[in-house]
């Protein structure tokens, strides 16, 4: 399996040649600042699968539970590609919508609707958590 990616101006490329393990909707809240108000969808990787071409920025931040995180994003357009977490370096997380195919991955559940604005659209098909689920393998 080859999957293929990048950003809006198309200055970084990506290509991962594993299965995502988990995809995942968030709400929390520093995702809707990167979703401009609304939920990211985000898929779990190998971290060993990805490689990237172009240059990426790192905002460093850490989250309610302590983590140490890492939001790549292209300098160029400003589109965020990536999420790591210090405590999980094996894993990254790829913004499902920077993705060539977008229908080849499908969100399994929605995490932090506790962060959720009123007027969120979750769906109710999916399995919802108030907080953060718990790591992928």
């Amino acid at each position: 399996m080859e999957i293929s990616g990048g950003c809006l101006c198309k200055a970084v490329r990506y290509r991962i040649t594993a299965a995502p393990l988990v995809t995942r909707v968030c709400w929390c809240r520093l995702c809707q600042y990167v979703g401009a108000g609304s939920a990211t969808v985000n898929s779990c990787f190998p971290s060993s699968a990805i490689a990237v071409t172009g240059e990426l920025r790192d905002y460093r931040s850490v989250a309610d539970s302590g983590n140490v995180m890492h939001r790549r994003f292209c300098p160029r357009c400003g589109t965020h590609l990536f999420t790591e977490a210090e405590a999980r370096p094996h894993l990254t997380f790829v913004r499902c919508g920077t993705l060539d195919d977008r229908e080849l991955v499908k969100p399994a559940m929605t995490q932090w609707t506790s962060e959720a604005p009123t007027w969120a659209c979750i769906d109710a098909a999916l399995p919802r958590l108030a907080g953060q689920a718990p790591p992928a393998a």
